[in-house]
């Protein structure tokens, strides 16, 4: 079954890890933070939003069709000054026109089934100038072997059944920028990012972290048997010893308006 985002049971998912300082030089490096408003459309756990206020942001509003989610958004970011979470869709977000400088949409458009509809929301949120920043995996993403420092991969080896439902889900580098420029976007430009997901002590939090599918949505299409082979399978690969620095690989897109 895929995941349920309204679930009490995936209520911290995706609260459960810290932004990489890999993600945050390719942020500085294609938009400047400092006094910029920031909405996270998709925010999930609320891990980014509150990221881009360490990055020297005014404001970050994290955004989520899932009151859930959210619960577990606010427990894990506490009070901030700047900080606030909305529940609203991807398509119709419930804020007011012009109030962000900078829209962030991270993991969320593989979701989606209208890409352009997402994307005029998101301009329609943006001050003039303002900039859309898309983090996506791609086919080509996903389609990386499987290593000690890319895990994912391995889900694939072992499941092949998995990667149908990827490619289904995953679209290409230039089917988003087509849709960017028809939701009225310029001047897109891409970039590959190899991203810190985290960094275990040993294989046994390997394996307790993907049998709690933490993060990870198409952990939810396999069965609790099937999910306990997959780790058993990922478990043999890995060192005996040692830490294991678990990366992701990723497409960003950003636009101006």
């Amino acid at each position: 079954m895929p995941i349920d985002f309204h679930s009490p049971a995936n209520r911290l998912t995706y609260a459960r890890r810290a932004a990489g300082e890999d993600w945050a030089r390719l942020i500085r490096d294609l938009v400047p933070p400092a006094g910029a408003r920031v909405v996270d459309v998709g925010c999930g756990g609320g891990v980014y939003t509150t990221a881009w206020l360490d990055l020297g942001a005014a404001s970050a509003i994290g955004v989520d069709f899932s009151a859930t989610i959210l619960s577990g958004a606010r427990e894990r970011a506490g009070e901030r000054p700047g900080l606030s979470f909305h529940q609203g869709d991807a398509y119709a977000t419930g804020l007011p026109a012009g109030a962000a400088d900078i829209v962030f949409e991270r993991a969320l458009i593989h979701h989606l089934d209208d890409l352009v509809g997402c994307f005029r929301e998101a301009r329609r949120l943006l001050a003039p100038g303002g900039a859309l920043i898309v983090q996506d995996r791609t086919p080509a993403d996903v389609t990386r072997p499987g290593t000690p420092t890319h895990l994912r991969g391995w889900f694939f080896e072992r499941f092949p059944a998995l990667l149908d439902i990827e490619a289904a889900r995953r679209p290409t580098a230039e089917a988003v920028t087509a849709a960017l420029g028809e939701a009225g976007f310029g001047a897109v430009r891409t970039a590959a990012l190899t991203e810190t997901r985290r960094e275990y002590a040993d294989a046994r939090e390997v394996v307790a972290d993907l049998t709690a599918r933490t993060g990870r949505s198409i952990l939810h299409d396999l069965t609790d048997d099937e999910l306990s082979d997959l780790a058993a399978y990922i478990r043999d690969r890995l060192p005996a010893r040692g830490p294991i620095h678990e990366t992701d690989h990723w497409t960003i897109w950003s636009a101006t308006t």
